[in-house]
């Protein structure tokens, strides 16, 4: 488990960190537990329910579709920056370039509703208030999700 002491965040301006991780779903657990310890107290629970939905989409996403060819011991990376009223969520894998775009164009033309797989994206782009996803100058891709929120007074239910 990785600890880092937050509870002096809400005075900061910006807290900015990042871990490597195993191209491995197992390593899903750690990931989510990394990120759970810089959940500050002015965000919502809904909010930060959502973007763990997206580290946990995202973070499958490169193990099985831009890693699924590559060997065991490549690595995913995984970058979050806490604002005061924003979280930027960025991972990096290092498979081959994929068109996000065009995905989310051919999704909304292919969704089935009895399908059980393929709505990782449809979910990420539905969270998110800015989703990218860009091919890098030393040849990985960075799924960047960036995630606006009202802050929560210390009177407000965090719900």
């Amino acid at each position: 488990m990785y600890v880092v002491d937050v509870k002096d965040f809400e005075e900061l301006k910006k807290l900015k960190t990042s871990i490597e991780l195993p191209s491995e779903l197992k390593a899903l657990e750690n990931a989510l537990g990394w990120f759970d310890q810089f959940k500050p107290s002015y965000v919502r629970q809904k909010v930060w329910l959502q973007c763990q939905l997206a580290l946990a989409e995202g973070f499958t996403n490169a193990v099985r579709h831009a890693h699924k060819d590559l060997p065991e011991d490549v690595s995913i990376d995984v970058e979050v920056t806490l604002c005061p009223q924003r979280l930027e969520l960025r991972i990096w894998d290092q498979g081959p370039p994929f068109d996000l775009e065009q995905r989310l164009i051919d999704l909304k033309q292919e969704m089935n509703p009895q399908s059980g797989g393929g709505r990782g994206i449809a979910i990420l782009h539905k969270i998110a208030d800015h989703l990218s996803y860009t091919r890098t100058d030393d040849n990985r891709n960075c799924l960047a999700n960036i995630r606006w929120f009202e802050l929560v007074k210390p009177s407000q239910s965090v719900f």
